[in-house]
C-alpha cells in the first residue's frame, strides 16, 4: 500500500501519513471526541490499515482540539436504551459495540511499529484504554485522568481490566477503576500509565520529536521488542528466553543489523531503514 493511501471512512477520525509517521486525530471535538458508532467504526478500520502498511514506521494518536478522549459517548448510549424495553436486544447491542472497539486496541497492540498518544484535557474510560493500548504516552500538563465506568453503572471494556493491573499493580487498579475519580498527569506518571509530562503549550513539539526519533529507529527490531514484550505476561522463562534467541536471529538477518553493527565499529550513527 502507497504511503498516504489509507483514508477514514467519515470524518469522526482523520489520517495523515508523512515519511513513514502516521497520525490519527479524534475527531469530534464538540464531545470532547467522545466515541460514538461513527468513529468506533472508523478507528477499527484505520487502525487495521495501519498495522498492514509496512512503509508506516510510528503511529501517533491525539485528539482534536483541547481534549483527548472523553470515553463513549453517553448521550448515544441513552438514545439506545430509551424506549427498548427488550433488554436482550440491548444487551446485543452493546455486546456489538463493545466488541467493535477491541478491534481497536487489539489492532494497536499487536502492529509491528511503535504507537504514541498524546494527551491533553479530557482522558476518560476509552480514552484510557487507547493510552494502554499504545506503546507510549506522552501527555500535556493539563490532562486530566478518569476510568470513569462506575460514574454510569458499568464495568471497564476496551482491554483496561487487562492492562491495568499489569501497568499499575492490583490495588491501584481497584482503586481506578472501583472509585472513579480523577487524578491529574503528575499521579498518572508515578503510576506509570504515562511515560512524559510536557507543557500543553509544547505537547505537539515534543511528540513529533519523539517519533521522529522513533522512525529513524531499526522498525524491524522495534516489532521484534514489541512482540516479546507483549509475550512476557503470558510466558514461562523458558519459553521467553526461546522466543528472545528467535527473534534475535531474525534480527540478524535484517539489514539494519549488519548497519547497526557496521555503525557500531566504525563509530558513527547508523542509518537505518526498517528493512
Amino acid at each position: 500500500m502507497p504511503e498516504g493511501d489509507i483514508t477514514s471512512p467519515n470524518n469522526t477520525v482523520l489520517v495523515e501519513t508523512h515519511d513513514g509517521l502516521c497520525t490519527i486525530t479524534l475527531n469530534r471535538p464538540k464531545a470532547l471526541n467522545a466515541l460514538d458508532l461513527a468513529m468506533l467504526k472508523a478507528l477499527g478500520q484505520v487502525t487495521r490499515a495501519v498495522a498492514e502498511d509496512t512503509s508506516i514506521r510510528v503511529v501517533i494518536l491525539r485528539g482534536a482540539g483541547e481534549h483527548f478522549m472523553a470515553g463513549g459517548d453517553v448521550k448515544w448510549f441513552k438514545s439506545n436504551i430509551d424506549g427498548q424495553p427488550d433488554k436482550q436486544i440491548i444487551r446485543r447491542e452493546f455486546e456489538t459495540f463493545i466488541h467493535e472497539a477491541h478491534v481497536t486496541v487489539t489492532a494497536l497492540r499487536q502492529m509491528r511499529k511503535p504507537v504514541i498518544a498524546s494527551v491533553q484535557g479530557a482522558v476518560a474510560g476509552f480514552g484510557v484504554s487507547l493510552i494502554l493500548a499504545s506503546d507510549l504516552a506522552i501527555a500535556a500538563d493539563n490532562s486530566i485522568f478518569t476510568l470513569a465506568y462506575c460514574h454510569i453503572g458499568t464495568s471497564p471494556d476496551a482491554g483496561s481490566t487487562y492492562a491495568l493491573p499489569r501497568t499499575v499493580g492490583m490495588k491501584r487498579a481497584f482503586e481506578i477503576a472501583l472509585l472513579g475519580d480523577r487524578f491529574d498527569a503528575g499521579a498518572a506518571h508515578e503510576a506509570g500509565l504515562i511515560n512524559r509530562i510536557v507543557p500543553a503549550a509544547a505537547l505537539e513539539k515534543e511528540t513529533s520529536k519523539l517519533a521522529r526519533r522513533l522512525s529513524l529507529g531499526p522498525t524491524h527490531a522495534y516489532g521484534n521488542t514489541k512482540e516479546l514484550l507483549n509475550l512476557s505476561f503470558h510466558n514461562t522463562l523458558e519459553e521467553q528466553l526461546a522466543a528472545e534467541a528467535r527473534n534475535f536471529a531474525d534480527c540478524a538477518t535484517t539489514l539494519d543489523f549488519a548497519e547497526g553493527v557496521s555503525a557500531f565499529n566504525e563509530k558513527r550513527i547508523p542509518q537505518f531503514t526498517g528493512k
